[in-house]
């Protein structure tokens, strides 16, 4: 009788924690797919869609993803018509990420993402005071982070990650920054190389 009982326990805990996850995953995938056949939207079967992942994608834009991709919670990406975003095989996204992207943004291969990242690719001009900011315009750059890249958490992301790099939390990165570096600070400045010296294959 206990073990009956402790085999239908176990039984719900994977139904609950298991089986209806990937379930609704596969249904935001759909979704996702399906309100935007109006752009290129490429999301594997290995994808994993959390709750809350949205995207926002108004026209003719590219939205590709690799195998075993992973969006944990709060994943909401916007992307301009004629904007591109490309995030490679086995890369993570934890939990309320933003994504707001008019040129292109290309993220490498099994890169982590903590919680509360923020990535774009534009900056709101302000200069003229005889004008509302919002009035104003925008200045664009294409963003590229490399493989293996590691952005801890509450990260501003406005400039390339090169390979390997780690992002110290709460930082801003608004200039590039090197591989095998860690950054940190607002702005982000890299305080260690870590990576092969010179000559070393």
């Amino acid at each position: 009788m206990i073990a009956r009982e402790l085999d239908w326990r176990r039984e719900l805990w994977q139904l609950r924690w298991r089986r209806a996850p990937r379930l609704a995953s596969r249904a935001r995938v759909l979704v996702a797919r399906g309100t935007h056949q109006h752009a290129t939207v490429v999301l594997p079967p290995s994808t994993y869609a959390g709750p809350g992942f949205r995207l926002e994608i108004p026209g003719a834009a590219e939205f590709v993803v690799g195998d075993n991709v992973t969006f944990r919670r709060g994943f909401y990406c916007e992307i301009a018509p004629g904007g591109t975003v490309r995030i490679g095989a086995g890369s993570t996204f934890t939990g309320d990420a933003m994504v707001q992207i008019s040129t292109s943004l290309d993220i490498g291969e099994r890169c982590v993402f903590g919680q509360a990242t923020f990535i774009a690719d534009g900056s709101h001009r302000f200069r003229d005071w005889t004008h509302h900011v919002l009035d104003q315009g925008y200045d664009f750059r294409p963003i590229a982070i490399e493989d293996n890249a590691f952005i801890l958490t509450k990260c501003t992301i406005v400039a390339d990650i090169g390979r390997g790099a780690v992002i110290a939390a709460n930082s801003l990165v608004n200039r590039p920054v090197p591989a095998y570096s860690l950054a940190g600070g607002v702005p982000a400045k890299v305080l260690e190389y870590f990576g092969p010296e010179p000559g070393d294959d």
